[in-house]
Parts: structure tokens; sequence; C-alpha cells
């Protein structure tokens, strides 16, 4: 066939498509006899066949020729699959390339290597049928579908040099996120940006079904794809030698069009912004289970939904093993391999080598490239609180003075962004375009704010773009934070699951190295969501989080700016966590100086002293976690020491959720002797939550005087009104916290009756208030701490 490869190269390519293929069929299916120097038997088949052939094929294809354009052309270039499933594939390419034997060295290129290869896929105690952490080369494990593509653009951010490589499955191209995903080149600089070559690989069929992008017409796909702003390439068929000429050609159109791209962009003057481009794309198609048998019982299996798992599953029937052998001996392993076992030399020098090679890439093993972040001394941006109490800020913006210094000092290193969904000045955290603005390659009109072409505020409103981004980000070696209102981060929750999982199992990898941890701050949080309703209150994240691993998940809940910082400056400085920040934005009284916002922070917990007047015996220990039910805490104290003087109040505040549990369940869970020391063994505890009350209770109940813990949070009670009247539809309120207090104080029994009275009264009094003025109560309003 005329094209760019000679014959030789031809037949060399296809040679090792045929091993990569021989490969991934041997890993779903063998677990003896290797190399099939005697006939397929029964006991070489493994007992259980899991994983997915279908899309593995046309993976291996792109593989092979994407080697070629590393090889040829010097390229720097990591390889993201959005089919996950065809994890044989990744893992059958790394094995010939070579990386995959320099992190497993008992994985050797010989006969017993391909038999241990073979026996781990899908195994116990061997690897996972994804492309997993376990696999070199890979930043995207793809079990979840709908995110390659957007970390493909992560990883591409700031990468001038790296062209990322992401073949999307057809199946999962009917995603929402990865619907959104095709926006991100609207983000793109090719002047200091890498390059995304999005493939979208066609193979017809999902699990059981045909897939919307293969079932339109060609000029509707290729309009969809211009109307992304791409400009596709189409490479199609079945005859291999073909499809290698075509897609051999495509790959060099498409590599001298990005370079040229990037070329025209980073020749012009510094002065000049370049044009956003139409970067090119293709559609690779090709059919579900290429080269795999065509009818298995009399129906057709290549082509169809049939070919998408695994084949021929069942090994009764001797016909069916004949079948195997056939499929596998198809392959001419004995022209690919040595009587050893040994990839031929003639064909293992295709691949690259090194570091070039896309196993061994080391932005696919971000850590090895991670540079600490330089930093501010956040000591400088503290508000001064003389006393507790005496001062007002915004804590965010506060945060937001020092977020902008963290930019400023990595603006040359390039490796820190910040990520939200439209939020970054309704968060306060806009000091952060006094250094750039915000990341857009689209139009720009006059009304427009803060867009720039080199802004590294990263602003789409798709939360599922944010994360993804900032995913792939932290993946390849830099640092970020995705700013997000409390209740649509749920938006990400199984994102944040897939994360968390890919943290946990690296953290077991020896090679892989650690990367910044993803850091979140959710703001605009649901004690303050009054003005827009029910549909934006919703604390919930923090329940989510604390299901995972504990020594993956952090969860913060600053009471004040200063709290904030200190917990912020931690969290961009810590490596493999999940850190999850609740803090509010606006105005809220200031309780602790810097110094003491330290020290509090760094134990998690603490005795709030200058609030408190047990004396060592308290009647009550008043708790709290969250900026809101700190506030609300401390009035309740104010009120109790006016309705019964003599009333000996201990105010704990827990910054750290996670000290709560037992140094058994979290590393930074308390010694029982330092929890009782807080919370006492026997004494009343009137928790007040910032979320659902049932967390402090899960975190809690192992501990001696948790049955003495009376909790509340958020209770699914809100609609628009006050900010006071959310926490009174919560029973959060300082009224009824104070209630609760002297309800639980066997000494005050008698007093019960007269304060359940007077609850009542000033309920009914704040509700008449408001529906006439529309404004919280005077006393509310006007509250200060002046114990």
């Amino acid at each position: 066939m005329s094209g760019p490869l000679s014959v030789e190269l031809l037949q060399k390519m296809d040679a090792y498509w045929r091993a990569s293929n021989y490969l991934s069929v041997g890993q779903i299916y063998l677990q003896g006899n290797p190399l099939l120097d005697s006939p397929l038997a029964l006991e070489d088949i493994k007992p259980r066949l899991l994983g997915h052939w279908g899309t593995t094929p046309g993976l291996n294809f792109l593989y092979v020729h994407l080697n070629r354009l590393i090889k040829d052309n010097d390229l720097d270039m990591i390889y993201i699959i959005g089919p996950g499933h065809g994890g044989p594939g990744l893992v059958a390419q790394t094995y010939l390339e070579g990386s995959y034997t320099e992190r497993y060295p008992a994985i050797e290129q010989n006969r017993n290597g391909m038999r241990r290869l073979f026996r781990q896929f899908s195994w116990p105690f061997g690897i996972p049928s994804h492309v997993s952490p376990e696999t070199p080369g890979s930043i995207h494990e793809g079990g979840e579908l709908g995110y390659s593509l957007v970390h493909a653009y992560g990883a591409a951010f700031d990468n001038p040099n790296l062209i990322v490589s992401c073949i999307i499955g057809d199946g999962e191209a009917e995603t929402g996120a990865l619907a959104a995903s095709w926006h991100s080149n609207k983000f793109l600089n090719p002047a200091h940006d890498g390059a995304v070559l999005p493939i979208l690989h066609l193979n017809g069929f999902k699990i059981a079904n045909p897939t919307v992008l293969a079932r339109i017409g060609h000029q509707e796909l290729a309009a969809l794809m211009r109307g992304y702003g791409y400009e596709p390439y189409f490479v199609e068929g079945d005859d291999p030698a073909a499809v290698h000429q075509c897609l051999a050609k495509t790959l060099d159109t498409v590599l001298a069009q990005i370079r040229q791209i990037q070329n025209t962009a980073r020749s012009l003057p510094t002065t000049q912004n370049p044009a956003r481009p139409r970067w090119p794309m293709v559609v690779f198609r090709t059919p579900k289970g290429w080269t795999g048998p065509k009818v298995v019982d009399g129906k057709p299996v290549e082509g169809t939904w049939r070919a998408h798992q695994v084949p021929i599953a069942d090994f009764k029937s001797p016909e069916h093993l004949r079948q195997l052998e056939e499929w596998m001996k198809s392959y001419r392993p004995h022209e690919l391999f040595d009587k050893q076992g040994k990839f031929l030399d003639e064909l293992a020098a295709l691949a690259p080598t090194g570091r070039r090679r896309m196993g061994s890439n080391p932005h696919a093993n971000g850590g090895e490239l991670l540079q600490p972040l330089a930093m501010p001394d956040f000591h400088e941006y503290a508000v001064t609180v003389p006393k507790p109490g005496l001062v007002e800020a915004e804590a965010t913006r506060v945060l937001g003075k020092f977020l902008r210094d963290v930019m400023r000092l990595n603006l040359d290193r390039k490796n820190f962004r910040l990520f939200g969904p439209d939020e970054t000045a309704s968060n306060r955290l806009d000091a952060v375009y006094e250094v750039c603005g915000k990341a857009w390659m689209a139009d720009v009109e006059e009304v427009d704010v803060n867009l720039s072409v080199n802004g590294r505020v990263m602003e789409v409103l798709s939360e599922h773009l944010c994360q993804g981004w900032l995913e792939g980000y932290l993946l390849t070696g830099r640092h970020g934070l995705f700013s997000c209102y409390e209740a649509f981060i749920h938006i990400i929750d199984s994102m944040l699951n897939q994360h968390a999982k890919w943290l946990k199992v690296s953290t077991k990898i020896p090679w892989r190295k650690p990367i910044a941890s993803l850091n979140y701050l959710l703001t605009s949080h649901v004690w303050r969501q009054d003005h827009n309703g029910f549909s934006h209150q919703d604390p919930g994240f923090i329940d989510h989080v604390a299901n995972k691993k504990s020594d993956i998940v952090r969860i913060y809940l600053p009471p004040d700016a200063n709290c904030l910082l200190s917990v912020t400056h931690h969290c961009l400085r810590s490596r493999n966590y999940i850190n999850v920040i609740v803090a509010g934005k606006q105005p809220q009284w200031q309780w602790l100086d810097i110094h003491s916002a330290i020290h509090h922070c760094t134990i998690g917990a603490g005795i709030w002293q200058w609030a408190s007047n047990d004396g060592g015996d308290p009647d009550v220990v008043m708790a709290c976690a969250g900026d809101i039910p700190t506030l609300e805490t401390l009035a309740a104290v104010t009120l109790l020491r006016e309705y019964v003087p003599d009333i000996r109040i201990r105010v704990v505040n827990v910054v750290d959720l996670m000290v709560l549990q037992p140094p058994s369940e979290h590393p930074h869970g308390l010694e029982d002797r330092e929890f009782n020391k807080l919370f006492t063994e026997d004494k009343p505890v009137i928790f007040a939550f910032h979320g659902y009350p049932a967390m402090i209770h899960k975190l809690s109940y192992r501990r001696r005087n948790h049955d003495n813990i009376h909790v509340r949070g958020y209770k699914e009670e809100g609609t628009t009104t006050t900010p006071f009247d959310m926490v009174v539809m919560n029973n959060l309120d300082r009224y009824q916290l104070a209630l609760d207090a002297i309800g639980r104080i066997p000494r005050f029994a008698d007093l019960v009756e007269k304060e359940t009275a007077r609850y009542w009264a000033t309920m009914q009094r704040h509700k008449l208030y408001i529906s006439e003025h529309g404004q919280d109560m005077p006393e509310v309003q006007d509250w200060r701490w002046n114990a």
C-alpha cells in the first residue's frame, strides 16, 4: 500500500501490533503455556475469565503508531486512554518497550516472565483489569468513564513540550463530563501550554448497545467536532495494511499542524496575544474486537457488542479450546518471540528508549517532577485580633491575598493554578487577579474583566472540568486549589472517589512518587446560603469524604480567618492527601490571633480558655466545629451566663474534624486521654456542628463519653430566609443550644420548664420579626462577644 511507511517498516509495525495483541489475549485467558509450546489444554486456562478484549486491539494499534511518531520526532508524549478496560493492551505495550520489567523485575522478558505477566492479570493479589496506578505510564484509570480528555488537558497546561495523546472511547463520549471536556481547547494557550491530541476511538459498541457517535453520519460527526473547534481527521477501515498507512500519514499531518500552531504562537512578540487555533483531532474507526474470533457458537463476534469483554468464555466445549488456540496462533508468536520468550530485538527497536517511552515518561509519574511551592510567610496576612470577638473580617478575602502571592511567587515556575466554576470573585478570592487573570482563548468583548490568554485562574461553569483539570495538573507534578460553592461540589463526588482510590493504591507502590494534595476550599456554605435557598444548602460533602481511607482524607473547619490561613498553608505543602477546607466568606467575628490560631490548628482541637469558666470541672461542654456553629456556641455561652450565672462552662472548638476519631481509625485522632481532657468522661456535651449531626456520632462513637454527646447540625431544613433563621430552622441556634445545655445538667432540672417557655417565646418573637422586617432581630445582628 502506498503511504509513508516502507514495506519493511509496515511489516515490522504490524508484527509489533500482533505481539501486543497476543500478549493482551494471553493476559485475559492464560495461566500457563504462554508461548503455546504444547497444544493448549484446559489447565492452561484461567478458572475465572475477566477483562475486556473489544477495545484493546485498537488501543494497541494506536500505541504502536504513536511510538513511531515519538521516535521519529523525539517527542515528549504521554498516553491517556478513556477505555480503561483496555488495560491488557497498555500492560502489553509497556512490557514490550521494557518499562514494565524495569518497574517489576520479576516480570522478566522471557518465558517465565510472560507466564507471570499473564497469570497476574485479574488474579488475586495480581493487577486489575484497568489501566490502574500499577501500570507504568498511566495517570488515568478509566474505570469510571468521562474524564480522559479533561485529564489530558490538565496534564498539558504549563507543559509546553508535552503532547498528550488521549484515546476517547465512543461509549465514554456519551457522558456529560466528556461532552463538556471538548471545550477545554478554549483554555489551552499554544504559546506556553502543551498540546492535546484527542483520538476518538469508534468501534461501534458499548457493553450491549451501539454507541451514539458511531451511528451518526460522517458529515454530522465532522460538523460536531468542527463545532467544538477542532479540525477532524478520519482514519477508518478493517484492512490492517491500509489502516497502517492511513494512520501513519494522518499522524504525520496532525503533528505538523500542532507544531505549526505552537511555532506561530511562540514566535509572536510578547506584546501580541496568540489567536485561538483550531487544534487537530483524529476519528479512528475500526471493528470492535479487531483480529479476534469472527464467529463463536454461530453468532457474529468481531465488529459486534459480543466482542466487548471475553469473546470465548465457556471452555467445557473442546471447540472453544481449539478456537482460542487458533486465535492466539493467528498472531504467529514464533515470528515475534525467540525460543526463550524474548521479544525479537529487531521489533523491540521500534519503540522509543529511556524516558521517551510512554511507560517511562516522568510526566506520568508526576511526583518525579514535583517542585515545592514557593510560599510567602502566611503570618504577614494575619488579621490583628487584640481580643476575641473584637474585629470582623471576611475569611476567604484574607485568604485571597495570601493566594495572590502564592500565585505571584510561582509565576515563573508555572506550577500553581486556581480552579473554580465561575466563583473566584464571588468567593472573595479575587485578589489573585492582581497577579494574573482568568485563562481564556475565546473571543473577548469590552464588558469582560480579568480575562487573559496568559491567565492562571481556571474558571468554567463545570465542576467536572475544574476537578478533572486539577487532577491532571496534580498527577503531572504541579500544585493547585479548587474553590467551590459547598452545595455543588457534590457534582464531582464520583471523581473524588476515583482520585482517592488512585492515591490509596499509589502510596503502596514504591516507584510512584508523592504528588501535591488535592485541596478543596468549600465556601458560600450551607449557613450563608439563606438568600439562594434550599437548593444551595447542603454540607454533605464532608460525609462523603469522611468515608474514604483515613490515610488519604483530611477535613478542616477553621472558625476564623487566621485559622483558615494556617490550615491552607499546611494543605498546600502536603502530599498525597485530599484536603477539604470549609470556610465562610461573609464578615464574621474573629476569635484567635495568628499565633493562637497556629497552635490551635496544629493540635486540631482545644479548649478556648478565654471563653470558659469551668475551673477544671464543667457542668457542660459547649463544643463546636465550623464558623457559624462557633458563633452560635459563643452566643449561647453568653445567654447561659445570663440565665444561670453560676453555670460552669467549657468551650471546645474543633478545627480538624478527624481528631474526633481514635488514633486506631485516623492518624490525626486524639488519644483517649487527650480526648477526655477536652470532652470529659461523664459530663454533657452540646456539640454544634457545621454538617449533618450523624457525622459527629460516627467519628466519636468509640469514645467513653459518647453517650453524653448531643449534636446539633444541619437536618435538611432550609429555604430563602434570613441568616439566623437558617440556624433556627435546623435547631442550631444559640437559644436552642442554651436550652439543650440547661436540660442536660442535673442541678438545673427545676429550670427546664421555665427555660423551655422562654425559648418558645423567643422563637415566636423571631419569626414575627423576620416576617415583618425581612431581617434578623437587633439582638442577633448586634450581638458581640463580651464575656
